[in-house]
């Protein structure tokens, strides 16, 4: 049975929605980075940090790899960076439009 479209964009932005598994995207966009890493750059606990990695694996958003007793992980392509540059773009444009707003209300009440 297909999933439609829409609930599977609708899946993907759930698996997205929580602050952990954006931050470790984030760090990932720099490259390469084992787990010590993103624990000592993410206040979680460290059966919190797995958790959301395994998330985010089993999305295909990362992948991991095993170098020694360490696992690093990296983004699996340069889509999701691309996401969360577009995300970033969105936030700058409505961030943008609030500003307009509040410099508007400040100038009609400077007014009065």
């Amino acid at each position: 049975m297909s999933v439609p479209l829409y609930e599977a964009k609708a899946e993907l932005f759930r698996l997205l929605g929580h602050p952990v598994r954006i931050r470790v995207l984030e760090l990932l966009q720099d490259g390469p980075k084992p787990v010590r890493d993103l624990l000592a750059a993410i206040e979680v606990e460290p059966a919190g940090l797995s958790q959301h990695l395994a998330v985010l694996r089993r999305s295909e958003l990362v992948t991991a790899r095993r170098d020694g007793s360490t696992v690093v992980y990296a983004l699996s392509g340069g889509d999701v960076a691309e996401l969360l540059r577009a995300a970033r773009h969105l936030l700058h444009a409505k961030l943008a439009g609030r500003h307009a707003l509040l410099d508007e209300l400040k100038a009609e009440t400077g007014s009065r």
